[in-house]
């Protein structure tokens, strides 16, 4: 991946779709002693945990998960 003159970065496909991520998604980086984290506005993701079906075995709530993706 090549970053352009604008700092600029295309994200590829299968990211986008695993992260949930289209037009107009807000994202930001943090950044950290290992590098940057790309981070998906949190209501975003939320929604998209919300819209996977089928049941987990595991009894945390949403915000718990989250919080665990965001690690």
């Amino acid at each position: 991946m090549r970053v352009t003159q604008k700092g600029q970065v295309t994200i590829p496909l299968d990211v986008r779709r695993a992260l949930g991520i289209e037009t107009g998604t807000d994202v930001s980086f943090e950044l950290d002693r290992r590098g940057a984290r790309l981070v998906v506005e949190p209501a975003r993701a939320a929604r998209e945990i919300k819209r996977m079906r089928g049941a987990g075995d595991v009894a945390m709530t949403t915000d718990e998960i989250l919080a665990l993706t965001r690690r």
